[in-house]
């Protein structure tokens, strides 16, 4: 076939495949991860369940693939933060509460631990570490944190702190849970 040809095929198929994606977003907004069914994903889409499962073999799958593009798209929004202009404490304040936000909008239930124990999400994780450890670094040299504790370990304790406000209830807890949170890292006089 023409290399034109096979680029619109390519394209075509992850124009459906992210239609795809899509519609499950808005399936698991709407009702959760549980109200997500490959016939509800073939309706909202537009196309019919034997084209979706020429994409993905079951729900399972769908829901696999739209949580790595979750993950991905965070990662890519933390990683903007950071390197955004301003002082390395600024950057790493500023991740630190995008990362509280996304953590707070996590799904909860079996299904939402399955998908949570996928390799993209160690992956993930451990770009995470490396971005907060590396902004946690910077701002030690610059004397703006403690540099008594390695900068991984105070990843590690920040994340985990963090990952509290999956149960908070406002915006206005979550920015308190930070708060406290770096109040932890300033430098021990």
């Amino acid at each position: 076939m023409p290399k034109l040809w096979n680029e619109t095929i390519d394209a075509h198929r992850a124009a459906v495949r992210e239609a795809i994606l899509d519609t499950t977003a808005k399936l698991v907004a709407e009702g959760g991860l549980r109200s997500v069914t490959m016939s509800r994903i073939a309706e909202h889409t537009g196309i019919g369940r034997a084209t979706l499962y020429k994409y993905f073999s079951d729900v399972e799958a769908v829901l696999l693939a739209w949580h790595e593009r979750q993950v991905a798209s965070h990662l890519h929004q933390l990683a903007g933060i950071r390197d955004r202009d301003g002082s390395a404490l600024e950057r790493l304040t500023a991740v630190l509460e995008a990362y509280a936000g996304i953590a707070r909008q996590r799904h909860g239930g079996e299904l939402a631990a399955l998908l949570h124990q996928s390799e993209h999400v160690t992956h993930a994780e451990q770009h995470l570490q490396g971005m907060v450890q590396h902004l946690l670094a910077e701002a030690a040299e610059a004397g703006d944190l403690r540099g008594d504790v390695p900068p991984a370990e105070l990843a590690h304790y920040c994340l985990h702190a963090l990952t509290a406000a999956a149960a908070l209830t406002s915006a206005a807890a979550v920015h308190r849970l930070v708060a406290v949170t770096l109040d932890g890292l300033r430098p021990v006089p």
